[in-house]
Order: structure tokens, then C-alpha cells, then sequence
């Protein structure tokens, strides 16, 4: 059946990337096991399938005969946590996320159901402005929390940890196996280590705990079947760090639609559930501060994962020139 099946093919900028679907058998044994999942459920596939190839994934739209179409998404071995996580995510806190269709974790894959409007096209056709990123961040913010107790659970299923105390090693090993980096650059990198493990001890001493950092939260990875309410998918980035670092991908998302003057609002937003419990708001916006500084080391090692460091070192890869460029955030100020 599966021979007659039309499809189209997006490689985006990655048209020489290789991924599991050019292999027949692979291809094959995917399709058959979503047949096998609709059909537990009385379904059937029905229609062209769209196919979306990148590195770090494969994912097909599936029409389905009655209902909304349905996706499937294979994930390489690094992150392949995410379909257990997702499913996860759906029991301790379901007014989040969605919930998996079916989630085989030998093979990385998941079945997951069509999540409604994206944020972003509610944003491109002015339906949506700069306010809509204040609610979506509270009710992001509210996750975290919600997920504070179950962080340990969460790096059990193999997110990476990233924790805050432990990011100076993570500074250690994302600058040794980072190619791309130019001999001034390492040096100051080098010399910059005391400060961020100072940045790291005076974060943590804030005493707000670690939590599920998706790490990479634009307008892209999140739904907005109606107004007010959001959920939050693409969970192939994540570690458990410090929550606040979570806040420079969707901040920077918004500054670049509507300008730095919405900063502000965006970082009060942010902080309302994690007021109290003895925090002034002066720490907590310096908490901020720190995290959104460190938070590129979680954005440099997410593209060490995607690509990882060729055996014997000194050899670039694809992603080695954006994780370089992570790295350098660092020395950034933070516009906040």
C-alpha cells in the first residue's frame, strides 16, 4: 500500500543531510507502525504525506481519513528522550502539552496529534501582538514550576543536565570540542571561566531550583489553539538547568518582532510565578540577568548534539560555526 502513497519532501538548507528516511526498509517499518497506531485507535491514514527532513529530525504529516491529520516524528540517538519526555510532560502537567498518540522509545519515535494554530502565524498576519508573548510566558513560567518536583525524573529519561552549579563543566566541554573557534577567541573564552563560575554560584544562590529548560522556545514551537491558551511541543532541545534561562530564545523571538521596548514587560511576565518564598525582585532581576547570559551554553551544546565533534577533534562540522557562536554570547551584556 505504502508504494502508492504520494508525498512531498522539504529538506530545507539541509539538502545533502542524511537521515533514516532514505533507507527503504526504515521508511517502510515507520509507515507500517503508524498504520498500526491509527488502527488501535479505528483510524486510517488517507492522503499525500508532507515530510519535513533536518538533522536532528524526521517528521511526516499524516492525513487521516474524519479527523485532523496526525504527525509522526523520528528522533536521532542524542535526542531521542523526546518522546518519553513528552509523554511524561502530558501526565504531570496536561493543560501544557500535547499528549502522544503512541511513543515507541526503542526507536525514537512518536506519534503525536495535530496541536492547532501556531503562535507564529497568529503573529504574521497581526492577529496576535507584543502582549501575546507576556501570557504565553506566565503560562510557561507555570509549567517550570509545576515541573520543579519531577526534575530528577526528567534526566532519568535522558534529558541532558545542565544544572546550575554544573555549567561550568559544561563550559569546559562544549569550549574543548568546539572547532570552529578561532586561537583569540579560545583565549578569552579561557579567561572568562572565573567569572562565569562566579555568575553560576550567585545564581544559584538565588534559590531557584533547576527545572525543564526547553532551551529553544520561539514562535515556532508552540500553539495557540485559542486565545489565552498555549501549548508547548518540540521538546528535542531541552535540559534540566536553571528555569530562567529558558527566557532568552522567546525574549529575543519578541524583541526582533516588535522592538527591546517590550523587554521589560516580557521579564515581569516571566517572573510572576516565581515571586515569593523570600526572593526580593531585585534578585530575581538579577537572576534573569545571569541566566540569560548562560543560557547560551545550552544553545552551543544543543548544536554539539545535532553534530557532534568528528573522533580525533579539529574537524568542523555543520553545526560547529553556530555553536562557536553561542559560545561568544557569552560576553555579551544582557539587554535586560
Amino acid at each position: 500500500m505504502r508504494e502508492q502513497t504520494s508525498m512531498t519532501v522539504d529538506r530545507g538548507g539541509y539538502q545533502d543531510a542524511v537521515t533514516p528516511w532514505e533507507e527503504a526498509a526504515w521508511r517502510d517499518a515507520a509507515l507500517e507502525w503508524v498504520d498500526g497506531r491509527l488502527a488501535e485507535r479505528g483510524l486510517r491514514a488517507a492522503g499525500e504525506l508532507r515530510v519535513r527532513l533536518r538533522p536532528w529530525s524526521v517528521l511526516v504529516r499524516v492525513p487521516v481519513e474524519g479527523r485532523d491529520a496526525v504527525w509522526f516524528k523520528a528522533n536521532p540517538p542524542d535526542s531521542a528522550f523526546e518522546g518519553p519526555l513528552t509523554a511524561a510532560l502530558a501526565r504531570w502537567a496536561p493543560r501544557y502539552v500535547l499528549e502522544p498518540l503512541a511513543v515507541d522509545p526503542g526507536r525514537a519515535w512518536t506519534l503525536l496529534p495535530d496541536g492547532g494554530e501556531l503562535l507564529r502565524t497568529a503573529l504574521d498576519d497581526g492577529r496576535a501582538g507584543p502582549r501575546v508573548w507576556e501570557d504565553l510566558l506566565r503560562r510557561y513560567a507555570g509549567l517550570q514550576h509545576t515541573l520543579v518536583p519531577h526534575a530528577g525524573r526528567i534526566e532519568l529519561l535522558g534529558v541532558p543536565g545542565a544544572r546550575t552549579r554544573a555549567l561550568p563543566d559544561l563550559f569546559d566541554r562544549v569550549l574543548a570540542e568546539s572547532s570552529a573557534l578561532r586561537p583569540e577567541d579560545r583565549r578569552r573564552l579561557d579567561g572568562l571561566r572565573p567569572r562565569l563560575v562566579a555568575w553560576c554560584e550567585e545564581l544559584a544562590a538565588v534559590g531557584v531550583p533547576d527545572s525543564l529548560d526547553h532551551a529553544d522556545l520561539h514562535e515556532g514551537q508552540l500553539f495557540q489553539p485559542e486565545p489565552g491558551r498555549f501549548t508547548f511541543f518540540d521538546w528535542g532541545d531541552a535540559v534540566v538547568s536553571h528555569p530562567f534561562c529558558s527566557l532568552l530564545v522567546p525574549a529575543r523571538s519578541a524583541r526582533n518582532r516588535h522592538g527591546p521596548e517590550v523587554l521589560p514587560r516580557l521579564r515581569d511576565a516571566y517572573l510572576e510565578p516565581w515571586t515569593g518564598a523570600g526572593r526580593t525582585r531585585a534578585e530575581l532581576t538579577r537572576a534573569v540577568a545571569l541566566a540569560w547570559r548562560l543560557a547560551a551554553l545550552a544553545r552551543a551544546c544543543s548544536w554539539g548534539r545535532v553534530f557532534p565533534p568528528a573522533s580525533g577533534g579539529g574537524v568542523d562540522t555543520p553545526g560547529s560555526a553556530e555553536s562557536a557562536s553561542w559560545l561568544l554570547e557569552l560576553f555579551n551584556e544582557p539587554p535586560l
